[in-house]
């Protein structure tokens, strides 16, 4: 039979393992972003490395080019290596730019700027941050097809575009004093925590919902089929 203590110990150990599951998903995030940069940073650089060459055996072809156009190319070769992997330098995302960014890709760069504040925010809400990104994640994907004009979309990017950085840069711009200091009862760190909560159910809600549409459509579609298969039985 099972004490207290061995409950308690029991909860502590699944918290343990939810929490380095959620600071795992944080890692495997970040780390397919640095991947992906430098994927895309290599690929530029071949690309330019191959239209050198092209072009020194354009030349080549033409002219021989001589020790000295040898050493000229490979000159440009080493710069446009050094230049296209230093360059450019990838911007930091703004709340200003989270604006203009397309309805698609919004999801993913809001979390790439929430995992950027994520150290300036108290440790319940460092939590919800990583939880709030998990969802953004999943929502991606599911924006791909939806009309910027449909009213969800406007629904999507007002939450996770506006209000979701409003509420983190609000609480950012309190004095680290007094962000412990209750004011009518609650204090600036509980009232981060509580609107994040918030939000994290509502990315959850639109999520589920759009989800649901893309069952309900691939049910209809299920029934038109059988129905036709059924029909086409019938008539032979």
């Amino acid at each position: 039979m099972q004490t207290e203590v061995d409950r308690q110990i029991a909860r502590s150990s699944e918290y343990l393992d939810r929490t380095r599951e959620r600071y795992a998903s944080v890692r495997d995030r970040a780390k397919r972003r640095r991947e992906g940069e430098i994927l895309r940073r290599v690929g530029r650089i071949a690309a330019a490395d191959v239209a050198i060459l092209i072009g020194a055996l354009v030349v080549g072809w033409v002219s021989p080019i001589g020790m000295g156009g040898a050493i000229l190319v490979m000159a440009l070769l080493i710069a446009a290596t050094l230049f296209l992997a230093i360059f450019p330098r990838p911007r930091p995302i703004s709340v200003e730019r989270l604006h203009e960014v397309p309805l698609r890709a919004l999801p993913l760069q809001t979390e790439q700027w929430l995992e950027g504040q994520r150290l300036a925010l108290p440790a319940p809400a460092r939590t919800l941050a990583d939880t709030i990104g998990m969802k953004l994640e999943t929502l991606a994907p599911q924006l791909a097809t939806l009309d910027e004009n449909e009213p969800a979309a406007a629904e999507i990017r007002k939450l996770v575009g506006e209000q979701l950085p409003e509420l983190v840069r609000g609480y950012q711009r309190v004095p680290e004093p007094l962000r412990r200091e209750p004011r009518n009862g609650r204090t600036p760190d509980e009232q981060l925590v509580d609107g994040l909560k918030v939000i994290e159910e509502e990315i959850g809600q639109m999520s589920a919902q759009l989800a649901q549409g893309d069952l309900d459509l691939l049910a209809t579609r299920g029934r038109y089929l059988q129905i036709r298969y059924r029909d086409d039985e019938i008539s032979g």
